[in-house]
């Protein structure tokens, strides 16, 4: 009961959020800040579902940037490091799953196969290929539960469209192993933020004329945001093109110095996630590792 219960409540928020039957829903979570989950973490993914209806797509960020050489992606094999909720829908049954080594993402729905469709095809973590970029190509929307408006991959995608000077690091030969069991190398370009002295300043997108793109309320007990993926795309675009160094810090400025010992090899965004996931799989504990054992793996 308690976990009908809390999936009307998700459903209920989202909908009070903007989230309406039949969307694309991007989720960014930490899974924590939603309190108490009777219904563990199935629960509230099947809130969202509830949100979106049948004929709605639910998408997930899958990364796994801190797989290096030699490792291998496996997609069904290869585990998300940015919560438990995007862990926990990576094995679920019916969720798909993109090929990337680092940032790859999930889905399940109506338009799950066209938006992780060819992915593998780009070179870069968030290229044109990217479910990212065709977030914002589409009537794609946003969810941020509980972890603020930093880390958002989805800027990445953005960023890519024009290429700052901080964007781009070091070419890693990654090997994958596909959906067909077929295995092979490619080289990346990786995101080279750290490398190049910056820090990811995303929740600078507050200080942009945000009433078009952002809509601020509640799921449980977490502050969620819901972002507009078209109009935040023609807002952050807008400012790259007036300011590239808009939304990052130099790791030598004075306003940045305390930031600089948190840092990973991504950035701060990942780093930020990566302390979400640490967090929310705390907080789970052992439901967690129940609830992951009932569920099957996707494909």
């Amino acid at each position: 009961m308690n976990d009908q219960r809390h999936q009307k409540i998700i459903a209920r928020n989202l909908e009070a959020l903007g989230v309406l039957p039949g969307d694309t829903l991007l989720v960014h979570s930490s899974c924590k800040s939603l309190g108490p989950l009777p219904g563990g973490i199935e629960a509230v993914i099947q809130g969202f579902l509830r949100a979106i209806g049948p004929g709605g797509t639910l998408m997930m960020p899958a990364l796994s940037w801190n797989l290096r050489p030699p490792d291998v992606f496996d997609p069904s094999l290869t585990p998300v490091n940015v919560g438990a909720i995007p862990e926990f829908f990576r094995k679920a049954e019916g969720v798909l799953r993109s090929i990337h080594p680092t940032h790859s993402v999930c889905a399940t729905g109506r338009r799950a196969e066209e938006l992780l469709a060819d992915h593998e095809l780009d070179n870069t973590p968030c290229g044109p290929h990217s479910p990212f970029h065709k977030l914002v190509e589409t009537e794609g929307k946003i969810l941020m539960v509980g972890c603020g408006v930093r880390p958002n991959t989805t800027m990445h995608a953005l960023e890519e469209y024009l290429e700052p000077p901080y964007l781009y690091g070091e070419t890693c030969l990654f090997t994958i192993r596909d959906h067909h069991l077929r295995t092979y190398c490619k080289e990346y370009r990786t995101h080279g933020f750290v490398a190049r002295g910056f820090s990811q300043r995303y929740e600078r997108i507050l200080a942009l004329e945000t009433d078009a793109f952002l809509r601020e309320g509640q799921v449980l007990q977490a502050p969620a945001v819901l972002l507009d993926a078209p109009e935040l795309k023609r807002a952050v675009l807008e400012k790259l093109r007036e300011d590239p160094l808009f939304f990052v810090d130099s790791q030598h400025s004075q306003d940045s110095q305390g930031s600089q010992g948190s840092q990973g090899s991504q950035g701060s965004q990942d780093s930020q996630d990566s302390q979400d996931s640490q967090d929310s799989q705390g907080s789970q504990g052992s439901q967690d590792s129940q609830d992951s054992q009932h569920s099957r793996r996707g494909r």
